[in-house]
């Protein structure tokens, strides 16, 4: 399969790290195609406007989508940004590794999809969810939590599933992608290295099998 691995953590030497790379170890020696995108390595702008595109629709007035449906009948993408949109095209599953942060991903994941997701080239009207251009792919997120598994309750931080929901259903989904069971890891700073290490193994034991995997509906795993 060809697996495209986003990886958004600033500190190569985290547990986020550790799980980037293993994944990276485990796919290619099981002979599957991986490329990634590490996002704080490349220094990913997160902010989108003009920047995004070498053609203008309206030069009096910016509106994101209707300058992302004119790039894509165009060519109009800047190269970084095409560079990214191709890497998802290729792929058969994405993987975004990356610390919950505030409840939600890094700012430089959510600015990469405002960027890379463009209306037209992953998107329009009615090309959505069943119909999305992206149906037959497979996404799953892989994820660090600070806090204890048993803090994520209604009555707490609130269930995991509503969460991701966001991000599995509002763009994951809507895209087209069938979205696996996420990999969580809790509590992370307190857990020792050994379970550091098994959380490890465990993760490429998965991956072993990951195209073995069926989908899951968002909100429920």
């Amino acid at each position: 399969m060809n697996i495209l691995i986003v990886y958004a953590h600033p500190e190569p030497k985290s547990f986020n790290g550790a799980m980037f790379e293993q994944a990276i170890a485990t796919l290619t020696k099981e002979g599957h195609n991986v490329r990634q995108s590490d996002l704080y390595k490349m220094q990913f702008n997160p902010v989108s406007d003009r920047s995004n595109f070498t053609t203008i629709k309206d030069p009096d007035y910016f509106k994101q989508q209707q300058e992302e449906v004119y790039a894509t009948g165009a060519n109009g993408f800047a190269a970084f940004i095409e560079e990214e949109q191709q890497k998802i095209e290729w792929c058969d599953v994405m993987i975004w590794q990356f610390p919950l942060w505030w409840f939600s991903v890094p700012a430089i994941i959510k600015g990469w999809i405002d960027r890379v997701f463009a209306m037209g080239r992953f998107y329009n009207n009615g090309v959505i969810y069943e119909n999305g251009m992206f149906r037959g792919k497979k996404a799953l997120l892989s994820i660090t939590a600070g806090g204890p598994e048993k803090n994520y309750i209604k009555e707490r931080y609130g269930e995991l599933a509503v969460i991701l929901h966001p991000l599995h259903r509002g763009v994951l989904e809507f895209t087209g992608f069938s979205v696996l069971r996420p990999q969580i890891i809790y509590g992370t700073e307190k857990l020792s290295n050994q379970e550091l290490n098994g959380e490890l193994e465990k993760w490429s034991q998965r991956l072993k099998n990951l195209q073995h995997e069926k989908p899951i509906v968002a909100g429920s795993y």
